[in-house]
């Protein structure tokens, strides 16, 4: 039986193309790769977010918060076999 959050999503890429993904649960995640998965997401897409001279440290750490508050899930993309993170104004459930 599938864990409640293992359901197939489509989520909107930055280039308005659509994909399909498997929304990870974080529990099902070891913390130090999550840590090492977030570091490489903030020195890849941050320059598309907000920085305000936050440290990489600090920005890591904004993204486990709005990972832990729901407002980003972890997406492993059926096409890629890759994971991102997805902001969950992104994602829509099918």
């Amino acid at each position: 039986m599938k864990n409640k959050e293992e359901v197939t999503i489509e989520y909107d890429r930055q280039d308005d193309q659509t994909e399909e993904g498997v929304i990870v649960p974080l529990d099902r995640i070891n913390p130090d790769t999550l840590r090492k998965m977030v570091e490489e997401f903030v020195t890849r897409d941050w320059s598309e977010l907000t920085d305000a001279g936050r440290t990489l440290d600090e920005k890591i750490e904004q993204v486990i918060q709005q990972l832990e508050d729901g407002r980003a899930k972890v997406v492993f993309d059926l096409t890629t076999e890759t994971c991102n993170i997805i902001p969950l104004d992104r994602i829509s459930k099918r």
